[in-house]
């Protein structure tokens, strides 16, 4: 992979390795039993002796996962992970495979145990198994844990990996780092059944204003999939930079993306990279949307080709953090050719459905030429075999059939995306008051911004997507997303920070049911991830509202 930059990038902080640690004895059923009492009745205050609440706290309960499942059914006696535990692929699907090598990869190096993964018959192990009930759809999965066996059951793959992602949160902490780690390694008895609320729950990254390594994408990708989000949303181009390689425009990236906000070197993804992205993020049942923003937010563009200027005349590279003062030139027939040729190279690319035309903040387009603009730029992206999504903004325009439009307001209430969604228009919600992830938790937040006030842990979970647009039925959403621009960030520190713990709770909110969004539950189970993230490595904010573990 080469991401190109008038200077090396600083080196990429790596997430940790799941790490390993000895077997543990099968317990006698008694004790077990024992155990999972202890599990499920410890308090945080700690009632139980010190002894206890050590084995209590080496299984984790069924129900305390993030997101919550449909159901849970706690049932009998932990399954031990030991020397003599195999992965199973009964069916010998290249899916199930392919998932059981992502397991054994996690599990391997913190347990020290060989965990081999094999096709022959058997009840007992770790089991994943393609097929069930039709009920559990493309994502859903089941997870059956018993003294001799877990099995996993999915109809498709991406619920193979959904399951493994709640198995792991269902094995202690120290699964996720990278050395041999003491354990024991039990899960919990019983049954869950889980199938996510929303098709669509994403995270977005501002990859323009700040220039990200593909290292640092990947890690990020690494982080939302354990939560079961399915779409990562890449902000590819705005005033600051042009962050992807277009052959027919080449210096879009060369020239337009040597700069970021501040004055720093920027950088861009060549196509292998965009692909390796892609790829990365395929493996992981996350599908990759693509944005370019326009009309406006596109200085980085206009700097680049004079033509594009309404003038003739390329403005300068922009570093600030100003917005609505760029827009390509709505009556030259060759901002068309341009839009054309982008949305091609993109759509190639990107094996998934959706293609992001931005149209927010475009201010110093007259609302007839945005009109006319959003009509050609829709019409391209139609032609390339995608499906539009644009800011909630292109409600002002005329979507067309199938377009999806991605709400950041603040009060839910604005007619003309309430009557696009009556008319059809499918709706993603990004409240910016609410899951934009750049906003400061507290005035004291050193990153961030504030412009739609603070957000705080619980003010960005206990909201309910389904209700959440005025006077638009349930079914026109179709799913959320949170948004993090990096007008003040430039690390991976500074992701993690700013997207932990928020972004588990946007994750929850688009996979649990409606009746499961409980703030004081959602708070528990949530501190429960804190010491998960610290295996990872990842900085996250301790927030106040939320009853943090000692580590």
């Amino acid at each position: 992979m080469t991401v190109r930059s008038l200077h090396p990038p600083a080196p990429d902080r790596k997430a940790e390795a799941p790490s390993k640690g000895p077997l543990v004895r099968r317990l006698p059923r008694l004790l077990c039993s024992l155990l999972l009492v202890a599990s499920a009745g410890a308090t945080a205050t700690g009632s139980a002796s010190a002894a206890d609440s050590e084995d209590a706290r080496s299984v984790i309960p069924l129900d305390h996962v993030v997101p919550a499942p449909v159901s849970v059914r706690p049932a009998g006696d932990p399954y031990a992970i030991g020397s003599r535990t195999v992965i199973r692929v009964p069916d010998r699907s290249r899916e199930a495979r392919k998932a059981a090598e992502q397991l054994a990869g996690l599990l391997r190096p913190s347990t020290g145990l060989a965990l081999p993964v094999t096709s022959r018959g058997g009840q007992d192990g770790i089991v994943l198994r393609l097929g069930g009930d039709r009920e559990l759809g493309s994502e859903g999965y089941r997870l059956d844990s018993s003294r001799r066996s877990v099995t996993i059951t999915a109809r498709k793959a991406a619920g193979l990996f959904h399951g493994i992602q709640t198995l792991r949160q269902l094995l202690p902490a120290s699964v996720e780092k990278g050395e041999r780690q003491p354990g024991p390694w039990r899960v919990a008895g019983g049954t869950i059944t889980d199938t996510p609320r929303f098709a669509y729950r994403g995270a977005m990254l501002d990859v323009s204003r700040h220039f990200f390594t593909v290292g640092q994408v990947k890690r990020y990708i690494d982080q939302m999939a354990l939560y079961k989000i399915n779409t990562f949303h890449l902000h590819l181009s705005d005033d600051q930079g042009w962050r992807i390689a277009i052959d027919s425009w080449p210096r879009l990236a060369t020239y337009g993306g040597s700069t970021q906000v501040g004055g720093g070197p920027g950088g861009f993804y060549t196509k292998d990279d965009y692909r390796e992205i892609v790829r990365y993020a395929a493996d992981r049942q996350v599908e990759i949307v693509p944005e370019i923003d326009m009309p406006g937010h596109t200085n980085a563009a206009l700097a680049s080709y004079a033509e594009l200027n309404c003038n003739g005349v390329a403005p300068p590279l922009y570093t600030g953090t100003e917005v609505g003062f760029s827009s390509l030139c709505v009556p030259k027939e060759i901002t068309y050719d341009f839009v054309d040729d982008v949305v091609r190279e993109v759509a190639a690319m990107t094996p998934g459905r959706y293609l992001h035309i931005g149209g927010d903040e475009a201010h110093s387009t007259s609302h007839e030429d945005y009109v006319a603009f959003m009509d050609r730029a829709q019409a391209a992206v139609a032609k390339y075999g995608k499906t539009v999504v644009g800011w909630h903004q292109l409600t002002g325009a005329k979507p067309v059939k199938g377009a999806v439009a991605q709400y950041w307001g603040t009060t839910g209430t604005e007619q003309e995306v309430v009557d696009a969604a009556k008319a059809g228009t499918r709706l993603v919600l990004s409240p910016a008051n609410r899951i934009y992830l750049d906003m400061k938790y507290t005035k004291d937040t050193p990153l961030g911004l504030s412009w739609a006030g603070y957000v705080e842990v619980r003010q960005s979970y206990d909201w309910d997507p389904g209700a959440y647009i005025k006077d638009t039925p349930s079914s026109a959403i179709l799913g959320v997303e949170a948004p993090l621009w990096s007008e003040t960030l430039s690390t991976s520190d500074h992701i993690e920070f700013m997207a932990f713990p928020r972004l588990a709770g946007v994750a929850e909110l688009g996979w649990s049911q409606a009746a499961a969004l409980d703030w004081d539950s959602y708070r528990t189970r949530l501190a429960a991830q804190g010491p998960r993230w610290s295996a990872l490595g990842i900085d996250f904010y301790r927030s106040p509202q939320v009853p943090w573990p000692a580590e």
